[in-house]
């Protein structure tokens, strides 16, 4: 039977197919895939006993699926359920999947499926109950106006916002019991600017921030819909007191049930904890959530601390570019004539302003009855920023300098831009270069990424930052001079001046993004695929290097290390926490492909070392070390052609003396299998050589474990055919044989060092291979009776044992037959 899950994935894929975009697009709908959904429903501290579940926005109602699974499975006595969605044709879908999670659970689960708007309905009555136990919702988004009914409505309940989503949030708020629990994936616009501070003070105020996690990228949350917005998703919990936030974060959203954790993880899923001052400055009024994702993040915060001024403090203001262009359409010029003036649009920037620009777009506006209350006086120095940035920009804040040198006695600042100003005025030459290379620096764009979850820029956001003081600014502005710099020179401006306002030199966060980005460079050098060129990967190569924010190439090192202490020293040194069940993708999505590419030796002190010791360790290539330490130095571009002419015999050296201690393998069809060296291995091919033939003659192999390639040899599609489906990443066996002539799965586990089937590992197999779980029969294997005896108070009832050393006997563990699969 599918699960209730996969039930609602396959309503929603469905659904996608038949539901209108441009609707889905105006309604702000837009359903949660089924990884997002096992992530958000894994997040609730507490579902027990009798469960009052609200599910708003419901789609096809995989969220509330999710979250029954998991209520199912910590023994919950009853879930009612209250759904809401206004899509007639989202309602088959929805029924379906709440039918099906019916059938799994029976009278224990009662649902109501609204077609209603939810926000309209349970406001109408002017007052809320407190009656759910839990809220899961993914809602809608859309802006709503002033004068609209949802802003009306939610008004009347004490709730004032201007989109969906928050108000869908604020009113499932209201509408939780003391102690309820909220888990939501909303928009990160939330965390900053004047229009949602009402908002962000009743969630400080009625809940307990518990978790936030963090999409790196902005587009993964959503990709099926191909929606471009910075979302998050955050968990509350309804008046209890605030105590520490735990800060997670992850590059996509690929989550997943980790078999040895049992925890719903990410791959790169970052970690941290943190006490609530960081999120939120007890200090600032307007309540800004500040989200850092990690040490380096937060130190951008505490870099950014000394400059304290606002625009109203500076006499400065900023603005969105007054002249829509669609309203004044008629007066628009391609060219400038003797009735029009300049009109400045996105595309004229470019740090300075590149006027005009050939081709059919606008470059001058007509002065008319019409248009000329929207121009200002073309005096002074403007900072124009784009309001928008697309995905091919690395930066938010593109700052550009307009010096009133263009003909006319007005000027027309389009819609797309924000524009800085003293009362539609330019301001004096020093103060517009200071303030040129402030929001230009680095520091600025990571911190304003930080608490701006726009995928644009808007006038309020920039008011809401902090400045230097007009001295400073005018003290930055007189370094300029006349020509526009790079990053890097604006960045040693800003640092400089930071530094002297401290009197101290600090370490300047960015030391470490450079630090991952020159690491990266060279591993695209080095011809890593792209599933390498990640900040994973740079991190590894950085730790293997010992290489620090601060350091030097030419001070690199070549220390042997493990996966545990390179994520530690990724943790210390760099401020990046990874969750402890990313360990295995370090080994397999980085540490694998660096030994291939001829970048680090495995076991150099000991090649024969198995894969799953804990001595187990990496070290760089001694030639690579060599041309790694003139990186950056006129001899770099020289030694990298010469090394990589002689990767390929590099690699094939590596490999040759480690395939010198592979353990051989030759299976009855002539397939020839290389397992990882060690007793580990050595014991798999003793289970296939020596154990199937006796037990399980004619035995068909499914699957091999080989410590070193999970999935060297796997039959997945004959698995398939057995009845058999591996879902969501589960830990298979070491050794799976099926034996057609009596129609049973046998489950093997090589134990050497760790993992025989005791309880726990039985329960999991169980599980996995639920759909044939009659057919079962568990094997746990040891090299020998010492390391058995080690094992046997672990051993689970009803499994069988299996001694290398002894290959024609067995041990059964209770039951009333010898060796079968056991109900």
């Amino acid at each position: 039977m599918m699960q209730m899950l996969e039930v609602a994935d396959k309503n929603r894929k469905l659904a996608n197919e038949v539901l209108d975009k441009k609707n889905k697009s105006a309604l702000g709908q837009f359903m949660t895939p089924a990884p997002i959904c096992l992530f958000l429903a894994s997040l609730f501290d507490s579902i027990e006993r009798h469960v009052k579940l609200l599910d708003p926005g419901a789609g096809v109602g995989s969220l509330t699926a999710a979250f029954i699974e998991r209520a199912n499975e910590l023994g919950v006595e009853s879930i009612d359920v209250d759904l809401y969605d206004i899509e007639n044709r989202m309602l088959s879908y929805l029924n379906d999947t709440l039918e099906n999670a019916k059938g799994r659970l029976g009278e224990r689960l009662s649902f109501e499926i609204h077609h209603n708007d939810y926000i309209l309905e349970e406001t109408n009555s002017h007052e809320v109950e407190e009656k759910y136990t839990h809220v899961i919702m993914n809602p809608p988004y859309k802006k709503i106006l002033s004068s609209s009914p949802h802003r009306i409505a939610l008004r009347n309940v004490g709730i004032e916002t201007v989109n969906l989503y928050s108000g869908f949030v604020a009113l499932a708020i209201q509408q939780l019991k003391v102690s309820g629990e909220l888990v939501a994936i909303i928009p990160r616009s939330f965390c900053n600017g004047p229009y949602y501070q009402s908002f962000r003070e009743q969630l400080i105020k009625d809940t307990c921030i518990k978790h936030i996690h963090l999409f790196e990228s902005r587009n993964s949350a959503f990709s099926d819909d191909e929606v471009l917005q910075e979302n998050i998703v955050i968990h509350c919990v309804k008046g209890i007191p605030q105590g520490e936030v735990v800060i997670t974060s992850s590059p996509d959203a690929d989550f997943h049930l980790d078999s040895d954790s049992q925890q719903i993880t990410a791959t790169d899923m970052t970690y941290r904890r943190v006490t609530f001052d960081k999120l939120v400055n007890p200090n600032d009024k307007q309540k800004f959530i500040h989200i850092a994702a990690n040490d380096s993040e937060q130190r951008i915060i505490e870099r950014l601390a000394p400059f304290t001024s606002t625009l109203d403090d500076l006499g400065i203001q900023v603005s969105t570019g007054p002249v829509v262009n669609f309203r004044l359409r008629d007066d628009l010029r391609e060219g400038l004539d003797s009735e029009s003036v300049p009109l400045l649009f996105p595309q004229h920037l470019n740090g300075g302003v590149r006027w005009p620009l050939e081709g059919p777009k606008p470059n001058a506006i007509r002065i008319s009855k019409a248009s000329k209350p929207w121009l200002w006086e073309n005096k002074g120095h403007f900072l124009i920023v784009k309001r928008f940035s697309s995905k091919e920009e690395k930066r938010r804040i593109s700052a550009s300098i307009y010096d009133s040198t263009l003909p006319g006695e007005l000027i027309g600042f389009e819609n797309k831009t924000n524009v800085y100003h003293i009362k539609k005025i330019g301001m004096d030459a020093e103060l517009a270069k200071g303030l040129f290379v402030y929001l230009n620096c680095t520091l600025l764009d990571k911190y304003y990424r930080q608490f701006g979850g726009h995928t644009q820029v808007n006038a309020s956001d920039l008011r809401t930052i902090h400045y230097p003081s007009a001295e400073i600014l005018r003290k930055i502005g007189k370094q300029l001079q006349n020509i526009i710099p790079d990053s890097s020179t604006i960045d040693d401006i800003i640092d400089k001046e930071l530094d002297a306002m401290t009197g101290e030199k600090s370490t300047n966060p960015l030391n470490a993004q450079k630090k991952i980005e020159e690491a990266l460079q060279i591993l695209e050098v080095l011809g890593m695929p792209k599933a390498q060129l990640n900040e994973r990967s740079a991190l590894t190569l950085l730790a293997l290097l010992n290489l620090h924010p601060e350091g030097n190439w030419s001070e690199i090192e070549r220390p042997m290390m493990g996966v545990t202490p390179i994520m530690d020293w990724c943790r210390d040194i760099y401020g990046k926490e990874y969750a402890p069940n990313t360990r295995e993708t370090f080994r397999r999505q980085t540490l694998h492909q660096f030994c291939d590419g001829g970048i680090t030796l495995y076991n150099p002190d000991d090649p024969a070392r198995a894969v799953n010791s804990p001595k187990a360790c990496y070290q760089i290539a001694t030639e690579l070390h060599t041309v790694l330490s003139i990186f950056g130095t006129p001899k770099w571009e020289a030694a990298i052609q010469l090394h990589l002419e002689n990767v390929p015999s590099l690699v094939e050296q590596y490999a040759m003396s480690r395939n010198m201690e592979m353990v051989p393998l030759v299976l009855d069809d002539g397939t020839e299998l290389k397992l990882s060296p060690g007793a580990h291995s050595q014991l798999i091919k003793d289970i296939i050589v020596e154990f199937g033939p006796r037990f399980a003659p004619g035995a068909e192999l499914i699957y091999v474990g080989d410590t070193g390639a999970k999935e060297d040899f796997f039959q997945k599609d004959r698995l398939k055919e057995l009845g058999v489906t591996v879902n969501r990443k589960g830990k298979l066996p070491d050794v799976v044989l099926y034996w057609e002539e009596r129609d049973w799965f046998l489950l093997i586990e090589s134990v050497t060092s760790h993992g025989p089937v005791d309880g726990k590992r039985h329960e999991e197999l169980a599980k996995l291979f639920q759909n044939v779980k009659e057919k079962l029969v568990y094997v746990s294997a040891f090299p020998d009776k010492k390391v058995m005896c080690k094992y046997i108070s672990e051993l689970s009832w009803e499994t069988e044992v299996w001694v290398a050393d002894s290959p024609t006997h067995m041990i059964h563990f209770n039951g009333d037959r010898f060796l079968g699969p056991h109900n």
